[in-house]
């Protein structure tokens, strides 16, 4: 049952238009994601992974950039996306806006994953029972 605070569309109060796009389901996006190409298809699962309804209309925000950009660059902007570990449509959106799905993505990927995380000394000099502490 609802509860209250709960989300509830009356899809009858919806313009044409909107009501056609909600018909976008989850399966839709996802039978749309696999012919633009693998990595599309990867971000798409991966938006709909979670709060299925939450990330739906993310899912088909991004199905719905193939419209003006095409299919092809949709496909490269989603690989530069799950390069960059950030699956979502405003990361997809803004790679495809700023034309970066153009270049080639070894030029962005070089300095997404930093190295192993370092310290000015090691852990066991901070366990060490005769350490200097300074305050």
């Amino acid at each position: 049952g609802r509860r209250p605070g709960d989300r509830l569309t009356v899809r009858d109060h919806l313009p044409p238009e909107a009501r056609a796009f909600l018909a976008h389901d989850r399966q839709w996006c996802l039978e749309q994601a696999t012919r633009v190409g693998p990595a599309c298809a990867e971000l798409i699962e991966l938006l709909l992974a979670d709060h299925i309804l939450e990330r739906l209309r993310a899912a088909q925000g991004v199905m719905r950039l193939q419209k003006p950009y095409g299919a092809s660059r949709l496909e490269a902007a989603c690989a530069r996306a799950l390069a960059h570990a950030s699956p979502f449509y405003r990361t997809v959106k803004t790679i495809l806006v700023g034309g970066f799905d153009q270049r080639p993505l070894s030029d962005c990927c070089e300095h997404v994953h930093a190295p192993g995380a370092r310290f000015a000394r090691d852990a066991q000099s901070l366990f060490a029972p005769d350490a200097d502490v300074r305050h």
